[in-house]
């Protein structure tokens, strides 16, 4: 193909990274914005895209990923997907949009591609941020990458400590409002009596001790995005005045009749099951739309094993930086055998016990061991074995027998091990609350039930 100068002129001056390729993948031109993030200091025109963005073999759909042109041929229109591509750097995640060049008969012969890196996640141990490669964190982040660049309202739903404030912020960072606030509201933590005036400000003399006016949450994430976290804990009374500044777009400061404009984006939060709520009355199903116009969930740790390793070592290098620990294959063995009902917040903690109990500059299966112990639960061990505690002195206190620590006190009656039972159950579960209580032979309404009276809900 004989290129065309205009095209050429065109990709070169666009700022995201483009090439055009044919239907064999072979690139045929490259804007320096592309060559400089995947292939710096050597052409790529002639060499396959699988090759320069993946390396590659052979294409992407034959690799187990999604392939943006294979898809294209199947729908013949614009393809949009998120990708892990080599850099200089290591793997970074890209948005790719893929569109299709017709020929003089109508056939796809050629393709564009153009490529936005995401900082906002990395597919490799990173200082901050979010880390992943597991297929569930793909999709959840291909989400996030959709709908940022919108204004829709985005409900985040998932366990305690998966992370959703990391993609709320996520979520801020790659929309148009990302050089404006991202203001944070623990809904959990606010009275009722004060929930009014903190979101939406008060005037002065609206309530006893209000001595000044002062502007509210909504104000100060003026032209920015508001993050409810812990959306299903707000009081039914004021559900109905967030109601009114995700319907109108407006709200009154207390103790004012004036209506102020509200310049933001709403993303919440919550780990509740807001279906069952609103079935017992205790979440407006309105504002649940409302809420709700993207709905994303976060898959939990044991629903992304293969990043436990990743995620790991990134948390260690958080939590002692000074140390430069590394994870021993029996370790890291080891913490992919635990079924962590506290995700990512309990494997951060957890790896802060387990590098306080390490003198050497390698993390043991025996320093995570004591470390487990420690935690709320005995440790899980893979094919039954426990591992051999480490030879630093500082995994066992003075007088502590660590035969006798691997023994969990048992249950006192067959309820206890009922419940001990189904909480381990629970844990290793990879799959919907649904699909649990049909394995168990029960309704998803008991399971609940149990799981509440078990402490495990």
């Amino acid at each position: 193909m004989k290129l065309l100068p205009e095209l050429t002129s065109y990709l070169e001056g666009l700022p995201e990274p483009h090439i055009l390729f044919d239907s064999q993948y072979r690139i045929l031109a490259a804007n320096a914005a592309y060559r400089e993030q995947f292939s710096p200091g050597r052409s790529v025109v002639g060499r396959t895209c699988y090759e320069v963005s993946h390396h590659f073999n052979v294409p992407c759909d034959r690799a187990g990923e999604s392939c943006p042109l294979a898809r294209s041929r199947e729908s013949g229109q614009r393809e949009r997907m998120l990708h892990l591509h080599h850099t200089p750097k290591g793997e970074e995640y890209v948005a790719i949009e893929l569109a299709p060049l017709l020929d003089a008969n109508g056939e796809q012969a050629y393709f564009i591609e153009k490529m936005e890196p995401l900082r906002i996640a990395q597919g490799q141990p990173a200082a901050q941020g979010l880390i992943g490669r597991a297929p569930v964190f793909q999709d959840m982040l291909a989400l996030v990458a959709r709908v940022a660049p919108s204004m829709a309202t985005v409900l985040l739903q998932g366990e305690s400590g998966t992370g959703k404030e990391l993609v709320a912020r996520a979520v801020h960072e790659a929309s148009p409002r990302a050089t404006r606030a991202l203001v944070a509201v623990d809904c959990s933590s606010l009275p009722e009596n004060l929930f009014e005036s903190e979101l939406f400000g008060h005037e002065r003399g609206a309530f006893t001790g209000a001595t000044t006016a002062r502007a509210g949450l909504v104000e100060a994430a003026s032209g920015g995005t508001l993050f409810l976290d812990e959306v299903g804990d707000i009081p039914l009374p004021m559900q109905v005045k967030l109601l009114r500044l995700l319907e109108t777009g407006t709200y009154r400061r207390v103790g004012s009749t004036e209506p102020r404009h509200a310049d933001i984006r709403v993303v919440s939060a919550t780990h509740r099951d807001l279906d069952r709520m609103i079935h017992d009355g205790r979440f407006r199903e309105d504002l649940y739309y409302r809420l709700s116009t993207f709905p994303i969930h976060l898959p939990a740790l044991r629903e992304r094993r293969d990043d436990i390793p990743l995620l790991a070592e990134a948390l260690l290098s958080r939590v002692a930086p000074q140390k430069r620990l590394m994870i021993s294959p029996g370790a890291l063995q080891l913490l992919q055998a635990q079924g962590f009902p506290g995700n990512v917040r309990e494997l951060r903690n957890l790896m802060e016990r387990a590098a306080l109990l390490c003198d050497g500059d390698t993390l043991e299966a025996g320093h995570l061991e004591q470390a487990l112990m420690s935690g709320r639960r005995p440790a899980a061990h893979p094919m039954g074995q426990s591992p051999a505690p480490p030879d630093s002195a500082a995994c066992a206190g003075p007088g502590q027998d660590m035969d006798a620590r691997k023994v969990p006190h048992p249950p006192r009656g067959l309820r206890d091990i009922e419940y001990a039972a189904l909480r381990e159950r629970a844990a290793l579960h990879r799959g919907s609350r649904a699909a649990l209580a049909a394995e168990l032979g029960i309704s998803e309404r008991s399971l609940y039930r149990k799981l509440k009276a078990a402490g495990a809900a």
